[in-house]
């Protein structure tokens, strides 16, 4: 990247930058120039802080959970579309610098020895942000191919960051994870690996990758039970309604919890749907079913909910200036949106929904945009339960392939592609997906063989853990030595750092050959690209048409 160029930002982290190759004056995602380099100041002091604390661990001291909850939550803020409010990161910025001196000041009473670099040596005050800010962004590692490696393992731990929070935010925590994020973090501010070096700390970023998403699955089905198949409603009803974007299963049940008896519904969007899988939330019977679709449709969706809407984590579209519905929208968690009410946890962690209540009972119902039924709750304990009838289908030929078609959606026309790929695969073949890409294909109508849906999805984004559990224990039935052997191709779609994580995570389990898109991410030089290639066979998208035959799935 040629510095000279005019900017005044520069962001690659999501699949929509602006001409495949960076964002330099505002953010495709509808992020600021200010904001980008507020978050850039807030990943530098992240840093700092990673650098002190691996230190302190290695010399033996004591380590605050302070500063494991901050990191986590930092990494979080910057995800794409989750934190578009530069008071709220600033205000990260200030925390994280008065906790890096006092762990500063910790190793100096202990004689642990700290490297001489710019994240322990900077002093500056909210005066000085703005200009420092411009100097620790993404380019400031010049060599590009160590700057791709560098930025991959970053946008993996932000990832992670997302997960282990929603984790940690039910009780379940694992330190071990919370050492490698912050010495990966240290390492990228004070140590001079090697190209090769550095692809082995990425692939170890996506061993933790899996130990992460184990966790939040475990904090999930142990909170509120296994996912089980179930029929989500996708009309409408006659009360009022509270709309819960995001992914934080906590959130919900406080909402829940808050709003019964209230004659208020809540209703699930994009990433939340899966909510209605788990059991513990099927006795609530004001929670009604999902409305709309993935995020990036939410201006003309949360224009017709006429309710309020809570973010729980990232996939925010910053509203138009004359959208209705800005007045209506409240964040929590790492998320921020200027002039939204921000909902904080109190002393003891309860959250107060009592605003968003009240504003709901005052609004009228949502306005129907669709209606009929969407059945998911495929995650790997469901599927299991269905293993003998999977199997069965697959070693008489009612199942010929599955297709892992897991991950993210966008606004790009180009991701059509997922949509029509889906309508073109033969009648003997099942779709496994997760994320929000399901809403490509999940109101298809692709019906099912012997009784099995035909699109199974496993969840959230996430739950692509369930996925890998499944894979894994089909290569156990089937008795095979590589689970590359198994009759799965992996078309996937990405869009920010959550993908990023799971994509590292299904490399770190040795899956090969996953086409990824609808483009590569511009973070990868091309060298790094070309070392996935040979590693692990990574490929792009072509047309419908000539994918189908390269997986050998046409008609």
């Amino acid at each position: 990247m040629n510095k000279k160029m005019e900017m005044n930002m520069f962001c690659y982290q999501c699949q929509e930058t602006a001409k495949g190759v960076g964002c330099m004056l505002k953010g495709v995602c509808g992020k600021e120039s200010h904001t980008a380099q507020a978050m850039d100041l807030l990943l530098f002091v992240v840093r700092g802080v990673s650098v002190v604390t691996d230190a302190l661990r290695k010399a033996g001291c004591p380590m605050p959970g302070e500063a494991d909850v901050f990191v986590v939550d930092a990494l979080f803020s910057t995800i794409t579309n989750a934190n578009f409010d530069d008071e709220s990161i600033l205000q990260r910025v200030d925390k994280g610098l008065a906790l890096r001196n006092r762990l500063m000041d910790e190793a100096k009473r202990n004689n642990v020895f700290l490297p001489e670099v710019d994240e322990l040596s900077w002093q500056g005050t909210r005066a000085d942000y703005a200009e420092k800010a411009k100097s620790v962004g993404v380019l400031r590692e010049p060599d590009e191919d160590l700057r791709s490696l560098k930025e991959l393992l970053t946008y993996g731990l932000k990832g992670m960051a997302a997960y282990l929070e929603h984790a940690m935010r039910l009780g379940f925590n694992d330190n071990d994870i919370h050492v490698f994020m912050q010495h990966a973090l240290a390492t990228i501010a004070c140590r001079s690996l090697s190209a090769d070096e550095w692809t082995q700390l990425v692939l170890e970023a996506g061993g933790f990758g899996v130990k992460t998403m184990a966790l939040l699955d475990e904090a999930n089905t142990g909170t509120y039970g296994n996912p089980e198949i179930t029929k989500v409603n996708i009309g409408v009803k006659n009360r009022p309604g509270i709309l819960i974007s995001g992914h934080d299963l906590k959130d919900l049940e406080e909402l829940l919890k808050q709003t019964e008896g209230t004659g208020v519904d809540v209703y699930t969007h994009s990433e939340m749907l899966p909510a209605h899988y788990y059991p513990a939330f099927k006795k609530y019977s004001h929670f009604v079913g999902n409305y709309g679709n993935a995020w990036w449709k939410q201006r003309e969706e949360f224009t017709a909910f006429n309710g309020p809407i809570l973010f729980t984590t990232n996939c925010i579209v910053p509203p138009l200036a004359n959208a209705v519905y800005k007045e209506r929208m409240f964040t929590t968690n790492s998320t921020g949106y200027p002039g939204c009410k921000h909902i904080e946890k109190d002393a003891t962690g309860r959250k107060d929904f009592s605003e968003i209540i009240e504003m709901a009972k005052q609004c009228q119902p949502p306005t129907e945009i669709e209606r009929g039924e969407i059945i998911g709750g495929f995650a790997h304990n469901q599927v299991l339960q269905l293993a003998d009838k999977v199997v069965d289908a697959v070693k008489s030929g009612a199942i010929r392939r599955f297709i892992v078609m897991a991950g993210c959606d966008g606004r790009m026309k180009s991701r059509d592609y997922y949509t029509e790929f889906a309508k073109s695969l033969p009648q003997d073949t099942v779709i496994l997906t997760a994320g929000c890409a399901k809403y490509r294909y999940n109101k298809l109508g692709l019906g099912d063989i012997n009784g099995i849906p035909r699109v199974l999805d496993a969840g959230q984004c996430n739950d692509s853990y369930s996925l890998a559990v499944i894979a894994l224990k089909l290569k156990e039935v089937f008795r095979l030595n590589d689970i590359n052997e198994l009759p799965i191709v992996y078309n996937i779609a990405w869009y920010e750092q959550k993908a990023v994580i799971v994509l590292l995570a299904l490399l770190s389990l040795g899956v090969k050959e996953i086409h990824l898109g609808p483009t590569l991410p511009a973070f990868l030089s091309p060298n790094v690209a070309k070392v996935l290639v040979d590693m692990f066979h990574i490929a792009g998208i072509g047309s419908v048409e000539e994918d189908l035959k390269k997986f050998g799935l046409a008609s």
